[in-house]
């Protein structure tokens, strides 16, 4: 057993001098954050939708994607603040194969890190300056998000990390929301204690340095289904869920209580077609429920251009080759839905 030093990689700084936001773009995004911070703390009672690929795998194709997704959010914007998901990390349950875009720029070859903080980079980078969406990612590694603090409009930290000290104290100080996923075993106290954790000021150890935060009032719940101890997937979007999350998160305890409900993963037992439904019926419960209506401010979905998914050597343009997404045509037609009954 031994740790091997390969290589220095450029600190974030660097990376992000080597490859500068636009004066215009750095602008608006103070606009645009302010928008989310009012649709999560409900001063705007307009829902947020973030909705990409499972993993952003190829430039071409996610740009393809974030540039009809920014046209489709012209269109609902009255009802819907959309963002993009550009999700370059991917975390493994087993610690092997595809890693995503900052390990394998290249997902048929071996890991790059030195050209895959380059590459996330270049791509969160694109999309914000060719569509004017700013982007989503997941914060797998609470050191990187450094190298895209200028351009992402939200992060999630997934069920795997949920319960872990570091990703709950760097959510404390990030300047963006942070949506904290219930963990993989479901417990809603696990959830609520990240949030909790992530609201409060904390001193810490980061990147060599001693850092204090202010705490960060915009960390909120992702509802994302679980496993149970049967081996089963079990929802956690239904309307009594919701009911009883309502009355443990509250104004009381926490700053902001909002929920984002996460449509794949194990709500829908990575069913993707199954989003459309879980998005439905979340809305039906918040139409019947003032109280539901107030707590959930948002939905994940996962779409790409094509339906479903594919090997990591599959060719098909546009297509999964991590979890399954829905393509284009029926994401089009499920946010205008949304929109409509916003």
């Amino acid at each position: 057993m031994s740790m091997k030093f390969k290589r220095l990689l450029p600190i974030p700084k660097d990376i992000r001098a080597e490859m500068p936001l636009s004066a215009e773009m750095t602008a608006r995004k103070a606009a645009f954050d302010r928008s989310v911070a009012d649709v999560l703390s409900g001063r705007d009672d307009r829902l947020l939708l973030i909705i990409g690929p499972c993993s952003a795998d190829r430039e071409d194709s996610v740009l393809d994607y974030a540039t009809r997704l920014a046209e489709l959010a012209e269109t609902v914007a009255d009802r819907l603040v959309v963002i993009p998901r550009v999700y370059t990390n991917k975390p493994r349950t087993k610690g092997t194969g595809y890693k995503g875009l900052l390990h394998n720029p290249n997902p048929e070859a071996a890991d790059d890190l030195l050209e895959g903080v380059k590459a996330i980079r270049r791509m969160h980078l694109r999309v914000v300056e060719e569509t004017g969406m700013f982007t989503a990612d997941e914060m797998l590694y609470p050191t990187n998000y450094q190298y895209l603090i200028d351009l992402l409009a939200y992060i999630a930290v997934g069920a795997r990390s949920v319960e872990n000290q570091e990703h709950r104290l760097v959510a404390s100080g990030v300047p963006m929301p942070v949506g904290m996923k219930n963990p993989t075993g479901g417990s809603t106290d696990v959830m609520l204690n990240s949030i909790y954790a992530a609201q409060q000021p904390q001193t810490f150890i980061f990147r060599n340095w001693e850092v204090s935060t202010t705490g960060n009032p915009l960390a909120h719940a992702v509802l994302r289904g679980y496993v149970g101890l049967d081996g089963i997937n079990y929802p956690n979007y239904h309307y009594e869920y919701l009911e009883r999350l309502a009355e443990k998160y509250t104004a009381a305890s926490f700053e902001n209580p909002a929920a984002v409900i996460d449509c794949n993963h194990d709500n829908s037992g990575k069913r993707p077609f199954q989003q459309i439904r879980i998005c439905h019926e979340v809305l039906d419960s918040m139409n019947r429920s003032d109280t539901i209506r107030r707590l959930v401010r948002g939905f994940m979905v996962e779409s790409y251009l094509v339906d479903g998914n594919q090997p990591v050597t599959g060719s098909t343009y546009g297509q999964s080759i991590t979890d399954a997404c829905l393509g284009w045509e029926k994401t089009e037609r499920l946010v205008k839905e949304i929109a409509e009954r916003a």
